[in-house]
């Protein structure tokens, strides 16, 4: 069980086409192409906490929009990350390449908060966005730097309105400027899925085959009624932009006490040992969007399982969140 943030959200921060150079493209021990979304959440908690409690806003979830990527790599069906030799070392010899994946991206990040901030009239919520845009360009998102320079739209800070009816009239207003872009969204519900298929044919298949499975092309013969051989391939025309991805991390260990191990990075905070947590994720459209909550990215602990993970409300139904907002397996 993990509490869900979502219902405690009143506003929206909306940060247009940011532009970062040099972000880790590598997320993962086994995928790389986008940031993992624990450096977006990561990216949230050093946000609120650079602001201080005097911005008057709480940070709950955070969505993110691609509109161009470029990723630094050569070749063609075989690329390879761009690297560079660091400079040489104090005896004047060559440092060694140290493989780093670089990507240059524009997104318009979403954040959803609450607060007391919220109260004020529109003009101070249009200077307290553009204030808080301006902080941004001095942090790093996934290691990579912010480019400062004029948005195509000013950065906005929205109370939310009460009514239903009403906050669907803005969220439709407001995916309509995040277009051209694809929104990720979570979809465990597709691995769960394909995990319960494969087990049909094959009993002992795990969610990491399943995963697996999900995350490559396969393709196989198939023989039409005239005898020719075609080669039909595992994702179908209209089976939607699917991702492996990261989405936290599981412990391996049980929590050290602070200082207990050595050369960690903070000595002052308990330790724990940890891998990587995997599942799937979908490129959306923001128009394929219908609420907020199904952009918007939240982190959960569960201390009795040890995992951390970044959790997404797409798949889950919006109404059933809505009659037990405080919580949800």
């Amino acid at each position: 069980m993990h509490v869900n943030p979502m219902p405690n959200i009143s506003g929206l921060l909306i940060l247009p086409r940011v532009r970062v150079q040099n972000a880790n493209a590598i997320s993962g021990q086994h995928t790389w192409g986008f940031p993992a979304m624990s450096a977006f959440t990561g990216l949230m908690t050093a946000l609120e906490r650079k602001l201080g409690p005097g911005t008057g806003l709480e940070f709950y979830g955070v969505g993110v929009i691609c509109h161009d990527f470029q990723a630094q790599t050569s070749g063609e069906y075989l690329q390879r990350f761009n690297l560079t030799r660091n400079p040489v070392d104090k005896n004047g010899s060559t440092s060694a390449i140290v493989e780093e994946g670089r990507i240059h991206l524009d997104i318009t990040l979403v954040f959803g908060v609450a607060g007391d901030a919220l109260t004020q009239d529109g003009d101070v919520l249009s200077e307290l966005a553009m204030s808080i845009a301006r902080t941004l360009e001095t942090m790093r998102i996934a290691g990579g730097s912010v480019i400062p320079g004029a948005y195509p739209s000013r950065p906005q800070l929205i109370a939310l309105p009460d009514a239903e009816e009403d906050l669907a009239i803005l969220f439709r207003r407001l995916r309509r400027r995040w277009l051209p872009g694809f929104a990720l969204v979570a979809r465990d519900d597709l691995l769960h899925a394909h995990h319960a298929e494969m087990r049909e044919k094959r009993s002992d298949a795990s969610l990491l085959d399943a995963w697996l499975d999900k995350a490559r092309i396969n393709y196989w013969p198939q023989q039409d009624p005239s005898g020719q051989i075609t080669w039909v391939h595992s994702k179908p025309q209209g089976s939607g932009w699917i991702v492996p991805l990261p989405v936290g991390y599981g412990a391996i260990s049980p929590l050290q006490p602070e200082g207990s191990v050595s050369n960690a990075r903070d000595a002052s905070t308990p330790f724990c040992f940890v891998e990587s947590v995997y599942s799937l994720g979908e490129w959306l459209s923001p128009h394929r969007l219908t609420h907020y909550t199904d952009l918007l990215w939240y982190p959960s602990h569960d201390p009795d399982t040890g995992i951390y993970r970044c959790r997404n409300d797409y798949c889950i139904d919006n109404h059933a969140a809505h009659d037990n907002p405080g919580e949800h397996a």
